[in-house]
């Protein structure tokens, strides 16, 4: 089963509006077993509104608007709705002393236009709102749903999952659902797509979706049958198989990131953490200690931006910043070297580098990044070039870091 979602209101249409309302909600459907197959924002249009409620009837089950349903004259979506399904609109007293208490609670006179809220589409089930004014509408259309909420965002949860959630358990069908996570590193989106689209193609259950931010890669498998027991088997099935391509390359399979797979590592072994940071500003160390229990194995950091820092705060060697610039592999390695001293620490990690917009000499430049790692036994670097803005070349950074000593710890 299938479902729209359309978000009315031509404020959602700025730069400064996120419409929240249908994430939630497509959670909620999706609990359900119902797919989300479109979303939609509209502005304050009553032919627009209207014939995007016109096609979605047509082609999926449910319906879902969100917003227009205040009392101002731009609040258009009860019109547009009783336009699209060519029903009729008719005033309900009840709602409209139901508006009128509201407002006595207030020790406030009820405007005349807010009885526009109290409109009810023809044939629709009215939707009780506990936090606002504007009660929601359920109206069955050609063996569908059409389903009118409020847009204040906590007005639409408590109503959905009041009243709506309880029609839709009694006429879609119980389905298990259940969702397989597996976050990977070191590949490309198109490197992972190109190794596990023979897998995953075969199959219309699981849907699987890929997911890329920042350099980390997400592999999602959601299955849904009958029984928890199908679902599960069906997932053991798929992600099997994707796991025998990707092997070492997944280094979680529960949705955990990889800076607290890192910390898992680290307290087994009873090993600590340092960082030294200068191009991520700080970005690496705020990773790891926003893990809940960091404490127990990230010592601390330091955020050396300038050659001075480097040398007097870190102990860097001052020839070895003038011999190979403060961009290089012998500063990264130094740095790492370095913090790991000075914390005691079992590791340290470090990040230097250019992450623009401006160059910074010839050694430099923009998108270069170098990663130095120390340990008990060495210390290493490496280094990619990345043709990226200045936030995404410190987000790939930090997750090139992390990423080597989830290596190492891994024996890789």
């Amino acid at each position: 089963m299938n479902a729209e979602i359309i978000a009315v209101g031509s404020e959602m249409l700025t730069h400064t509006r996120v419409d929240t309302n249908s994430l939630f909600l497509t959670e909620q459907l999706n609990d359900l077993g119902i797919e989300v197959t479109q979303k939609h924002v509209v502005g304050d249009d009553r032919e627009r509104i209207a014939g995007l409620i016109g096609r979605a009837v047509s082609a999926v089950q449910f319906v879902i608007i969100s917003g227009g349903l205040g009392p101002t004259e731009d609040d258009l979506t009860r019109d547009a709705v009783a336009m699209a399904l060519g029903r009729r609109q008719l005033l309900n007293e009840p709602i409209v002393e139901a508006i009128e208490q509201r407002f006595r609670q207030m020790n406030r006179v009820m405007p005349e236009i807010n009885k526009r809220q109290a409109m009810v589409i023809e044939g629709a089930q009215i939707l009780a709102n506990d936090r606002g004014t504007a009660p929601g509408q359920w109206i069955e259309e050609g063996g569908g749903v059409v389903m009118l909420l409020p847009g204040p965002p906590h007005e639409l949860k408590s109503m959905f999952t009041k009243q709506c959630l309880p029609r839709l358990e009694r006429i879609v069908p119980a389905l298990a659902i259940r969702t397989l996570q597996l976050r990977i590193s070191g590949m490309s989106e198109s490197e992972l797509d190109q190794a596990i689209a023979p897998i995953y193609k075969r199959y219309e259950n699981p849907v699987t979706t890929i997911l890329a931010h920042n350099a980390d890669m997400q592999v999602h498998l959601r299955a849904r049958c009958k029984t928890e027991g199908e679902t599960m088997l069906l997932l053991a099935e798929v992600g099997g198989q994707i796991e025998a391509v990707l092997g070492e390359r997944i280094y979680s399979r529960n949705g955990d990131p990889l800076e607290a797979v890192i910390g898992q590592k680290l307290v087994a072994a009873r090993a600590t953490l340092a960082v030294a940071e200068s191009a991520t500003g700080g970005g690496l160390a705020d990773r790891i200690s926003g893990v809940p229990g960091s404490s127990a194995y990230f010592l601390g950091g330091f955020v050396t931006y300038t050659k001075r820092m480097k040398v007097d705060v870190l102990g860097v060697p001052e020839e070895v910043i003038e011999r190979f610039g403060p961009v290089s592999a012998e500063t990264a390695e130094a740095m790492a070297h370095a913090a790991r001293l000075r914390t005691g620490a079992t590791w340290a990690l470090s990040v230097t580098g250019n992450a623009g917009p401006t160059t910074d000499g010839d050694e430099a430049p923009v998108g270069m990044v170098y990663v130095g790692l120390s340990g008990p036994r060495e210390t290493v670097s490496f280094h990619r070039q990345w043709n990226s803005d200045r936030a995404r070349v410190r987000a790939f950074a930090g997750q090139m870091a992390l990423d080597l000593l989830h290596r190492k710890l891994s024996g890789r």
